[in-house]
């Protein structure tokens, strides 16, 4: 039995309950709630009553099917398909307790493993990974951790509070301009929503609008971004700080 974290999560925010808020009133922990909603723990029926209790729904309305988890996904399709654990776990090249927990929601596998998991079960790997993974889990997930609403994420990005609700769902590409808006609010670099070493490059590049795809594939540019990437804070501030001198000053470097 798994929970829908993104239908609690949305449910909370419709409701205009604050994380911390939230799990005071549910008597739980902010990180404990924070990770169900991430799909990091599986709760007890106990715990799911709690959270139906205060969003005032029936706790049937936040458990997921086995069809709606990436785990329910894999083992609906294994068991309709006829294949044990040990012999998808050996295609894949893991153990079979793997592939098990995986199946349970207790596991959260790589890019890689996913792919090699749609291989051997013949489906789509963006039928099977559906909205679980991607550039708009990473933002939704950063902002949780560090305890903002889309509201303020928003404000702090200068966008609307449906834009970023949009992206988190992977409903629309941001551009290039806004990525570096919301990565500036988190105090990360924008690599860190551009590249992934765990995620497939051709998934990734597939949710990306075209302009911006266009300008990543771009050599010259993946060569500056492996660069940058390897850099510390500091010197990221001061390669950011060189740049807006040089644009500021139309400077030209003979």
């Amino acid at each position: 039995m798994k929970v829908d974290g993104r239908k609690a999560r949305k449910l909370r925010e419709e409701r205009g309950y604050k994380l911390a808020s939230f799990a005071g009133k549910s008597g739980l922990s902010t990180s404990y709630v924070s990770k169900i909603e991430r799909g990091h723990t599986n709760p007890s029926l106990k715990t799911i009553q709690k959270i139906a209790d205060v969003l005032n729904v029936d706790k049937s309305q936040l458990i997921m099917s086995d069809k709606d988890d990436i785990g329910g996904k894999i083992r609906h399709v294994r068991t309709k398909k006829k294949l044990s654990l040990a012999n998808v776990a050996e295609k894949v090249g893991v153990s079979p307790s793997y592939i098990s927990e995986i199946e349970r929601g207790n596991a959260r596998p790589s890019i890689g493993t996913l792919r090699k998991l749609s291989e051997v079960l013949d489906i789509g790997l963006e039928k099977l990974v559906g909205e679980n993974y991607g550039l708009g889990v990473k933002i939704r997930n950063l902002r949780q951790e560090q305890g903002m609403t889309q509201a303020e994420l928003a404000q702090g990005a200068d966008v609307s509070a449906g834009l970023i609700g949009q992206i988190e769902n992977n409903r629309v590409q941001p551009s290039l301009q806004t990525i570096e808006k919301i990565a500036k609010v988190f105090g990360v670099s924008p690599c860190y929503f551009l590249l992934d070493d765990n995620m497939d490059l051709d998934h990734l590049l597939k949710q990306m609008n075209p302009d911006l795809r266009n300008l990543l594939c771009d050599e010259k540019v993946q060569s500056v971004l492996r660069l940058v990437c390897n850099c510390s804070e500091k010197e990221l501030k001061f390669i950011f700080n060189f740049i807006k001198l040089y644009k500021s000053e139309g400077a030209v470097i003979k």
